[in-house]
């Protein structure tokens, strides 16, 4: 008897804690996710910087975030419930073949991804959106592209958060039938500027520089089309 209605008062408790949490989530408009992939790379870099970048455009742009990230692998159905999704590391990336086309799938029917290379990415990334996208190759975006003229103008392009090997920052895309679906930036560090500041130590200017372009991303992945 004693264990009949333990289970039930746990069942109970389970229930209650889904409506909760489900009806929490109701009052946002959607959630973005970090994508998790395999080949040994660093997916999970930089854990305060989705959070800080919600925060700074709920505030900024009144968008209505769910205000944690989640977590979603390139192959998951769920990948398809994020209107934005965001790709970092330092290492390597594998793909298997059946990611690669969930994610061409994902990309082509209206997502949006934005990958940062955390110093280290460039080439393993490279070689897997080709499997995702065989047709296409990276151009770097002209500084009058709209995705630097959304709230905050970027006249000159990317900001530079963090120096690796002197290089200027750039800005690649993937466009597919005339819509930028894929936003790669390379030797910026954008995902290290959104940060909490104790991290790096960046100055706030720089801090707010990189966290203005992410907004800007956001807002061009859920409104340009």
């Amino acid at each position: 008897m004693m264990t009949r209605r333990l289970t039930h008062l746990l069942q109970t408790i389970f229930v209650l804690t889904l409506l909760t949490t489900t009806a929490v989530q109701a009052q946002y408009s959607y959630k973005i996710a970090k994508l998790k992939y395999n080949g040994g790379g660093d997916w999970y870099a930089n854990k305060t910087s989705i959070p800080n970048l919600i925060k700074f455009c709920n505030t900024n742009l009144r968008m209505n975030i769910f205000p944690e990230e989640d977590i979603v692998e390139v192959g998951s159905p769920e990948l398809f419930s994020y209107p934005f999704v965001h790709m970092t590391g330092h290492g390597n990336v594998v793909f298997t073949d059946a990611e690669a086309q969930n994610l061409r799938r994902y990309l082509m029917s209206g997502g949006f991804l934005h990958i940062d290379d955390n110093y280290g990415l460039d080439k393993f990334i490279r070689r897997e959106m080709k499997k995702v996208f065989p047709e296409l190759t990276f151009i770097e975006l002209p500084y009058n592209h709209p995705v630097y003229h959304q709230k905050f103008n970027f006249t000159n392009g990317l900001p530079k958060v963090h120096e690796h090997e002197g290089k200027a920052p750039q800005g690649f895309g993937l466009i597919w039938e005339g819509r930028l679906v894929c936003f790669y930036s390379y030797e910026c560090d954008l995902g290290n500027g959104w940060e909490d500041q104790s991290v790096y130590n960046d100055p706030e200017e720089a801090r707010q520089q990189a966290l203005r372009m992410g907004a800007n991303l956001l807002q061009y992945s859920t409104t340009a089309y």
